[in-house]
């Protein structure tokens, strides 16, 4: 793992940002395909409808299990304690909240947050299924802007969501705005290996994910898609000038596996 650095109960709720809903006319990327913005929302939303019920059973067979760990080195950076607040963005099934939850206590308070309603609904069924959830609360939320108070949260932590959603901008914004001062942004995501032999590796790796998706949950469209966003989504230090421009600062990143995926960490500055 490297590391690359550049300095630069629930919570009460609020209608917090600025509307982020791009004109009639704007269009971004879904997989490679250009569409509307608010097609992106509506096609995203169908692909993980589709795939919520095989989706942890997709994440071990992608990633040959090494998620787990991935996963694991990001909590340890996410320096939670007892009493801490923090916000798991696209939090789907459950896997942060429930590992989040011990480290923050029965005096802090875990937020699972996602826009897909079946997401949510079998990361709640699982919380709730291991008698955990007395300090998790769950919210069926946009990113792009969050229905909390200015200064809510000591973490937000978004886990391979970044790339689906629609305004990026606007998201990065958002978690910058319901950040307390001090407090940290926590981003991993599927990046750009840092070297040509593991990338052609990779991509030829990837390539298999739609048929393994079609064996495996019925549906190869979606998991195409997904292999497409990795694709789309910008890299290491286009993430991290993105997150400075939001007003996060000492921004810096960890690479996983040459960075097949990469960690990034901001902060919200302290006031002067």
């Amino acid at each position: 793992m490297t590391n690359n650095s550049n300095s630069g109960s629930s919570t009460s709720t609020r209608p917090g940002d600025s509307d982020p809903t791009a004109a009639a006319d704007e269009t971004t990327h879904f997989g490679f395909e250009q569409v509307p913005f608010a097609e992106k929302e509506r096609r995203v939303g169908h692909v993980f409808r589709s795939v919520a019920n095989r989706y942890d059973i997709m994440n071990d067979v992608m990633s040959l299990g090494s998620h787990r760990l991935i996963k694991r080195f990001t909590v340890e950076l996410s320096a939670l304690r007892a009493g801490h607040k923090v916000l798991d963005l696209a939090g789907g099934t459950g896997d942060f909240s429930i590992r989040f939850a011990p480290l923050v206590g029965k005096e802090g308070h875990v937020v699972l947050a996602d826009i897909n309603e079946s997401m949510l609904k079998i990361g709640r069924d699982r919380i709730i299924d291991k008698g955990i959830g007395s300090n998790i609360s769950f919210a069926q939320l946009n990113a792009e802007s969050l229905p909390f108070t200015n200064d809510s949260f000591d973490c937000v932590c978004i886990a391979y969501g970044l790339r689906n959603i629609t305004n990026k901008d606007a998201a990065l914004e958002s978690m910058h705005r319901v950040l307390k001062p001090g407090g940290r942004a926590l981003i991993l995501e599927f990046s750009k290996p840092t070297n040509k032999i593991m990338e052609k590796a990779y991509d030829a790796y990837t390539n298999l994910w739609p048929l393994a998706g079609k064996l495996i949950t019925g549906d190869g469209d979606s998991y195409r898609y997904l292999v497409e966003s990795i694709r789309m989504h910008p890299d290491q230090e286009s993430l991290m000038q993105m997150m400075q421009a939001a007003g996060l600062e000492n921004c810096k990143y960890h690479n996983v596996m040459s960075g097949i995926c990469a960690i990034h960490i901001g902060f919200k500055p302290l006031p002067l």
